[in-house]
């Protein structure tokens, strides 16, 4: 009688657990940007978050040169989740510039997150006011293949400067830009992160740097091109020395996937983060200024995972 029973015991348990209960523990791959930047120490608070209300999730936060290589990671499939901004992104979905004849038709967005500012340091001895200004001198765009090296290629050429001749590029990371700025063996370099970001603290607090702003001419003319980018103000005060306000550009940060990511993993890390966003805080500042409502906003047409979309509709962000 009892054996007879077992099957129907074992079919009813079954049913009783989600498809995503019943499977193994799935692997996230989650590469980030430099470990100076806002990326690495807010992906590692998201990672730690999902491997603690997900019993099921394994996330390994690793550092990487940002934007492009993450992408790169994610459409080789050796990454399943991992940041980027929305102009990178959007020349990946089309096959734009670095991805040329090899489009990443499948990258979906997880959530829309915090604004991204272009930071350009200088050394204030330099002599530098504006882009213009770097022409001639050496300068670090950041590391080959990162986002703040394409962001250089577009901001320079609108400047009027020919990239990278115009400038003798050193193409390294933020640790190195900090130490050759420190040295005097460089004047400039680019960053993008969100404020406040430990290497432009660090550039402006012991190497004698400085921000340089762009003029809203220079804005509007990048706009005309790359609508993504919008007119961003880092507020005076944010780094050592900053007693004015300083306008740049910024495109919007996203954490992105792969389409191939199940649905239902999609829509638990989806609806994790946002329930559990007050403790992302904790993992970097920039997270106090990131509302739900700007999950689904200024994606520049990069589509939703379905698993997030799901739970964007659920909780009244999607109609």
């Amino acid at each position: 009688m009892i054996k007879s029973l077992i099957p129907a015991l074992l079919a009813v348990l079954c049913l009783s657990v989600s498809p995503v209960q019943a499977a193994k523990k799935i692997n996230l791959s989650f590469p980030t940007a430099a470990t100076t930047g806002a990326l690495y120490p807010l992906g590692a608070g998201i990672a730690n978050l999902w491997n603690s209300k997900l019993d099921y999730v394994n996330a390994r936060v690793q550092a990487s040169n940002g934007g492009v290589q993450n992408l790169n990671l994610l459409l080789s499939k050796d990454a399943q989740v991992s940041f980027a901004v929305s102009s990178i992104t959007y020349e990946a979905l089309h096959g734009q510039r670095g991805f040329k004849d090899r489009a990443y038709k499948d990258v979906r967005v997880l959530a829309g997150l915090y604004y991204n500012p272009n930071q350009v340091v200088a050394r204030a001895e330099s002599g530098v006011n504006n882009l213009a200004d770097f022409k001639g001198l050496r300068f670090a765009p950041g590391a080959a293949g990162g986002t703040t090296e394409v962001e250089s290629r577009v901001h320079f050429t609108a400047a009027g400067l020919k990239y990278p001749e115009d400038i003798k590029a050193q193409f390294v990371g933020f640790n190195e830009s900090i130490d050759l700025m420190r040295n005097k063996q460089l004047e400039g370099a680019w960053i993008m992160a969100g404020l406040p970001t430990a290497a432009v603290t660090e550039m402006c607090a012991t190497a004698g740097g400085k921000l340089v702003g762009m003029e809203p001419e220079l804005i509007k003319k990048i706009q005309a091109e790359y609508p993504w980018y919008s007119e961003f103000l880092i507020p005076a005060g944010t780094y050592d020395g900053q007693t004015e306000d300083t306008r740049t550009t910024a495109v919007k940060m996203l954490l992105l996937t792969d389409a191939s990511l199940p649905e239902d993993v999609v829509y638990d890390l989806t609806k994790t983060f946002w329930e559990n966003l007050p403790e992302l805080t904790r993992a970097h500042a920039v997270m106090k200024t990131v509302t739900p409502k700007m999950a689904v906003s200024d994606l520049s047409g990069i589509p939703l995972h379905p698993g997030a979309e799901k739970y964007y509709r659920e909780a009244g962000l999607l109609q």
